[in-house]
């Protein structure tokens, strides 16, 4: 039987070869291409759809900010230090101007003659035809911002856009200004306690959603409208007291003035049981209103340079130099002030007591020290009671109290009143801060203990137990010695009491902190005792130009000379200082002056007892009254101290005579007359006692004019015999104790102007019988 074939499949063709490749080639292609599609549609609707959404939405709607009012900055009294008012921003939106075909150089016209801006920069902007928004002028004041809304009314123009804004306002001007600082054009805090408190004071600003059409232009009749309202910064209420700051801040002037210093002055008035700021004042001076301008005589520096770099550079330094905080930037040697420190570390050691006596013999000679250590009295002291080394501000002496403490206790104390913070490393160079709420705080600088505390070399502990080659902060200082005289309790400064809802409750408040007691309340009443004599005692105490009639002060002056400079080879600078406190039989209120580089052109003895107590005591006399405490008059200073005027109209010229020396005055009649008609000087006047005032029975005074003369120099009773010559009159800054001792070192108004009769002079007096740069 044959073999049957077996069947088989064709051979494939290769045009069915090439179909299936093909084929498998656009099944591979479908799926990458839609796995690619995937992986981009993926993208875009996941990870990409936040973003897409706004742009979407930002396509759809158009947002305007409502602004958040910033919150209002007040003074311990309620008082308005700083506060915000709605103002506009006037911007233009080009491609409106555009679509509605309006013209471009009627607005350009128009907005800069209503705003004062320049026509061809108005007119550049507006040609930006894909431009919705162009700022021609910010913060512009209600009454302006009214015409430009006439004007845009009156030709119906869209393209020119009103905003609602806020600017910052401070009615006081200058007035604290480095505390309270400033804020810039976007309304944030750039300085003080506008930036330091920024986030407190700023609030989150709301928003309006409308929507847009395709152009860009507002869609009318939708009713799709979102308001998102704006909340309001929280209100801030300083420690500061207006009232006080003013006084601060007039005498602080007064004495820049007087001295001619030349590199700025500071001055804190601090509560010392509580550590609150009453009053930081730092000269020169600003206005936060235009915070950039400086002051005219620095300008006209400035605008003599030619080269504009350098013009820029020296503006700079100055915007810069006159925002600096002083009080709490700028650190110094505190000189003789902090003997207060080292006498309260003593007395609490217990190595000394009130009975000790000290001789003073010019110099003394310290371990690991080349030279004799000076005092201030180049023929020294004599022997002295610890009384006397205190208000003699012996240098002898308080070397040999430093020595006594020892540079463990030195270096312990100083920690303890908060000039540094120790480390764990002996050689690391300390520094320390108080820590107050505002920025800009320095720390101080302060030997390593490893140099401090060797025992082969005195003459760190020997300098620094009479404040000198360390340097700190004159709130640490002033922060200190509160320590020394409320009990001993260091507490911690602050300057925000509290902090305000929009509706006005309390959403914090700050409560004094103790940060440790630092000496015995038994010691710091000692001490306070003791600085009492330092102004008091009229023959021996160097702070007595700080004292005031009817009062109980303390304190403690200091000059401290400008080592570097003198080590570079330039000429002796000195801060001079004086701290006081009052009153001082139950402290409540501490000032610290500072006066950086006194003029020797003045003619006026440079030291801390000739220039920085008597800028405290006017400062005290104007603030306690204003504080409650009303003074008491020995019968003595009831003599001598300035007298009131009284109204003397209409009374017989014999009654007007009784009267006048009845109240401390003397006075000589001018005229016939029955009746008094006229006075000089005018009734409720302030004047020198004894002064001469005039009277006039039918006569009128003589409209003659006086050339004031120089009274510089001479004693206040002379000054004022001489004044009452020429029918003018004086009257002193101060409560005036003894009339014959105490000399004029400035005046009111310049020798040579001319005045009228019966015009009063007022004069800074000092007591220059013990010269001396302590």
């Amino acid at each position: 039987m044959p073999d049957k074939k077996r069947k088989s499949n064709p051979p494939e063709t290769p045009n069915a070869m090439m179909l299936r490749r093909t084929l498998f080639l656009l099944i591979v292609c479908g799926i990458v291409a839609f796995l690619v599609l995937g992986l981009r549609l993926f993208k875009l609707q996941i990870i990409d759809h936040d973003f897409y959404e706004t742009a979407a939405i930002e396509q759809q709607v158009r947002e305007t900010t409502v602004t958040a009012a910033r919150g209002t900055i007040y003074d311990s009294n309620m008082k308005i230090l700083a506060m915000s008012a709605s103002v506009d921003n006037i911007y233009i939106s080009p491609a409106e101007i555009k679509l509605y075909d309006e013209d471009p150089t009627l607005i350009a016209q128009g907005l800069s003659e209503i705003l004062g801006v320049d026509y061809n920069d108005i007119l550049a902007k507006s040609a930006k035809t894909k431009s919705w928004y162009q700022t021609i002028s910010r913060k512009v004041e209600p009454e302006v911002s009214d015409k430009v809304r006439e004007f845009k009314n009156k030709y119906d123009l869209k393209g020119v856009k009103i905003e609602e804004d806020s600017k910052r306002y401070y009615p006081y001007s200058s007035l604290a200004a480095q505390v309270i600082g400033f804020v810039g054009i976007d309304n944030t805090g750039r300085s003080g306690v506008e930036v330091y408190d920024d986030k407190i004071l700023t609030g989150v600003n709301g928003r309006v959603v409308r929507a847009k059409n395709a152009a860009g232009t507002d869609m009318l009749f939708t009713s799709f409208e979102d308001y998102y309202d704006a909340e309001n910064g929280k209100d801030v209420v300083l420690t500061i007291d207006s009232t006080i700051q003013y006084y601060i801040e007039k005498q602080l002037a007064q004495s820049v003035r007087d001295y001619d210093v030349q590199n700025g002055a500071c001055a804190i008035a601090m509560d010392v049981d509580t550590g609150a700021i009453l009053a930081m004042a730092s000269l020169g001076n600003f206005d936060l209103n235009n915070y950039q301008i400086v002051d005219s005589d620095v300008q006209a520096i400035i605008d003599a340079e030619q080269d504009p770099l350098i013009k820029q550079q020296l503006l700079t330094e100055a915007q810069l130099k006159q925002w600096r905080n002083k009080s709490i930037s700028d650190t110094y040697e505190p000189g003789s002030v902090f003997k207060i420190i080292t006498l309260s570390m003593a007395l609490n050691e217990g190595v000394v007591s009130q009975s000790d006596t000290f001789f003073c013999g010019g110099t003394v000679d310290v371990p690991g020290r080349n030279e004799p250590i000076k005092c201030w009295k180049t023929q020294g002291h004599g022997s002295q009671t610890l009384l006397q080394a205190l208000q003699h501000s012996c240098n002898v002496a308080f070397v040999n109290i430093g020595l006594r403490v020892g540079a463990e206790k030195f270096y312990d104390y100083a920690e303890a009143f908060g000039f540094f913070n120790s480390s764990s490393d002996p050689n690391a160079q300390l520094s320390g801060k108080t820590g107050i709420d505002l920025g800009g705080e320095s720390g101080s600088i302060w030997w390593p203990k490893s140099y401090f505390c060797n025992p082969d070399q005195k003459s760190s502990l020997a300098v620094a137990s009479f404040g000198q080659t360390f340097n700190i902060t004159p709130l640490q200082l002033i922060t200190a010695v509160s320590a020394c005289t409320n009990g001993g309790y260091l507490m911690k400064p602050y300057l925000v009491k509290e902090v305000l809802n929009s509706d006005g409750t309390a959403a914090s408040k700050t409560e004094p902190t103790v940060v440790r007691q630092v000496i015995s309340e038994k010691t710091s009443e000692t001490v306070c005792s003791m600085l009492e004599q330092v102004v008091g005692d009229k023959t021996q105490g160097t702070g007595k130009n700080a004292y005031v009639a009817g009062y109980r002060i303390g304190g403690k002056t200091g000059t401290s000379e400008k080592v570097a400079q003198d080590a570079a080879g330039g000429n002796k600078e000195y801060i001079v200082s004086f701290l006081g406190v009052a009153p001082i039989d139950n402290p409540k209120i501490a000032i610290l002056v500072l006066l950086d580089t006194p003029s020797t052109a003045t003619g006026i003895y440079i030291s801390g007892g000739q220039m920085g107590a008597p800028t405290v005591g006017r400062m005290f006399a104007d603030i306690l009254p204003y504080m409650g405490y009303q003074p008491q008059y020995t019968a003595e200073e009831l003599k001598t101290v300035d007298k009131t005027v009284p109204n003397l109209m209409g009374m017989t010229s014999a009654e007007a005579l009784s009267k006048a020396q009845s109240s401390g005055l003397t006075a000589r009649v001018m005229g016939t007359g029955e009746a008094v008609t006229a006075q000089l000087p005018a009734a409720n006047s302030v004047v020198a006692a004894d002064s001469q005032i005039i009277i006039y029975c039918g006569e009128t005074p003589s409209g003659e004019m006086e050339a004031v003369p120089d009274l510089t120099g001479m004693t206040y009773s002379l000054a004022r015999q001489n004044m009452g010559s020429y029918a003018l009159y004086i009257k002193s800054s101060v409560p005036i104790i003894d009339s014959s001792t105490v000399v004029v070192t400035s005046q009111s108004i310049k020798a040579g102007t001319s005045v009228e009769h019966g015009t009063i002079i007022e004069v800074t007096v000092a007591d220059t019988s013990d010269l001396g740069r302590y």
